[in-house]
């Protein structure tokens, strides 16, 4: 069974290619999630530095898709009860150095310059090691006999249904304020307010132009945000609603309040 995927032709690369890497400038990454896998979140840093990754290996792939995997190759080797250590990737890494005649400060250097960060590289590791006995423990186990990672991952993938997705949404949140002294005599009012506003909604363009002339009407863009992240209160409403509608209206303690979906 092969050690480490990396081992020999990406060995090769990295001693190559070490002095040209040392002179570019690491690229900077704005990190958001971009998916969340069994609610853990894969942000578009660690996508930029997985393809990074595989620009220093002059390797196509999908980047996103490779973390995607990492994920579910590491929740996988979890469940079986697999635990890699810093210790011992901390000792694959030193390998790797002496393996291409570097010293530490060297493979770091690299990594950093090349984008990829030396945590990522680790990261990566760790992967490998926890999922190469991730496939011991299958083949040893006897599901299937000789049992290939792509076997594993179909098998890991078929037990749990689909691949795991994370749907996001563009919010937008519109308040008709009822101050706390007014509540009781201007509360149904504000309702039916806000209620005529809701049914002329037409998507996110509009509705601070519906909103002029209107007193005390507060309009809030809340950017992109995932369904997991979604607060309780409003989640159902807001997956039912299609794109260009909006839920229905509800009192809260700033007033009348419906949100808008971008």
């Amino acid at each position: 069974m092969r050690k480490f995927l990396f081992s020999a032709g990406f060995a090769l690369l990295v001693a190559a290619t070490s002095v040209s890497i040392m002179a570019m400038t690491p690229p900077a990454f704005a990190s958001t999630i971009k998916y969340v896998v069994n609610n853990i979140p894969i942000t578009t840093g660690d996508i930029a530095h997985r393809a990074a990754f595989l620009k220093l290996q002059h390797k196509k792939g999908d980047a996103g898709q490779e973390m995607i995997d990492q994920t579910l190759r590491l929740a996988e080797a979890k469940r079986l009860g697999i635990r890699i250590t810093d210790a011992q990737v901390d000792a694959a890494y030193q390998r790797f150095a002496t393996t291409n005649k570097m010293q530490l400060k060297q493979l770091d250097g690299i990594m950093a310059q090349s984008g990829v960060t030396k945590e990522h590289f680790k990261d990566f590791i760790r992967t490998q090691m926890a999922w190469n006995q991730a496939l011991a423990a299958r083949y040893r186990s006897g599901e299937g006999g000789a049992v290939t990672e792509q076997d594993a991952v179909r098998r890991m993938l078929d037990k749990g249904g689909s691949k795991p997705t994370a749907m996001e949404y563009m919010l937008q949140q519109v308040i008709f304020v009822v101050p706390a002294s007014e509540r009781s005599a201007t509360l149904a009012k504000r309702k039916r307010e806000a209620d005529a506003m809701r049914a002329r909604f037409n998507g996110c363009n509009t509705t601070r132009e519906f909103a002029k002339g209107l007193i005390d009407v507060t309009v809030r863009d809340l950017g992109r945000v995932l369904a997991p992240q979604l607060p309780a209160d409003w989640a159902d409403q807001i997956k039912a609603t299609k794109v260009g509608g909006a839920t229905a209206t509800r009192e809260t303690e700033r007033g009348i309040e419906f949100i808008g979906i971008c």
